[in-house]
């Protein structure tokens, strides 16, 4: 087996029709850092979303506000900016990282207060990345889990990564349907990166489940110009 191959995303996403949320972090081959977040949803309150751009990031927000049913883990900042860093997440943490980041303190440091959803059974991992823009760019990525069917306790896996060309890592929260879901376990995964952001942001949207998808983003980032893809099944893309 070769531990190094590098699966499209097409692949990747492709064999699996719930994955829920899932953030890919990695750079093109001519050197350009991306990231990627989407979200799956199979109950009415967490199919009623669109992402949004404000002045300090990308949203979620209600695209039926009269359907909104508990805004608490459906509604949050996906993405956020705090000097030369880009930070992605599928829930509130995000404002929890910038904060941290704001105030002297890290990534893991951030993280290490907050813990899986409070959604039993599934108690959904906390999923966040990191990009830190400089002369080497870098990534990280995290993912909070339950250590057990019961929530007891939460466990807290770290990852980091030198961003290389053509390479991106894919982590998300579950690994297939199930009641409970199954949450995601092992390193994220090794994914191809092509230099075409826009034919990879369209592959990647068709590529999700039409039933489950819900929207998506993408971007890449310099720093200055970025460049944003979002798609958002509810009121078209």
């Amino acid at each position: 087996m070769d531990i190094y191959k590098l699966e499209s995303l097409k692949e990747t996403v492709g064999r699996d029709p719930y994955v829920g949320r899932g953030i890919i972090v990695g750079m093109t081959p001519s050197g350009k850092p991306v990231i990627a977040y989407f979200i799956m949803g199979r109950s009415v309150n967490s199919r009623n979303r669109v992402f949004e751009t404000k002045a300090d990031g990308i949203y979620t927000k209600a695209f039926d506000e009269s359907k909104v049913a508990d805004p608490s883990l459906i509604i949050y900042r996906a993405e956020g900016k705090t000097g030369n860093n880009v930070v992605v997440t599928n829930g509130n943490q995000t404002d929890t990282i910038i904060d941290a980041l704001n105030s002297g303190g890290s990534f893991e440091s951030a993280l290490d207060t907050r813990e899986f959803e409070p959604d039993a059974p599934n108690f959904t991992p906390r999923i966040s990345a990191m990009v830190t823009l400089g002369d080497k760019i870098s990534y990280k990525m995290s993912i909070l889990k339950s250590i057990d069917a019961e929530g007891s306790d939460c466990v807290r896996y770290y990852f980091n990564y030198p961003a290389k060309p053509g390479v991106g890592h894919f982590i998300h929260t579950y690994v297939g349907d199930g009641n409970p879901l199954p949450s995601f376990r092992g390193e994220p995964e090794r994914v191809a990166i092509p230099e075409d952001i826009d034919a990879f942001a369209k592959e990647l949207w068709e590529t999700l489940d039409e039933n489950n998808k819900i929207s998506l983003l993408v971007e890449i980032i310099d720093g200055k110009n970025d460049e944003t893809y979002i798609f958002n099944k509810n009121g078209g893309n």
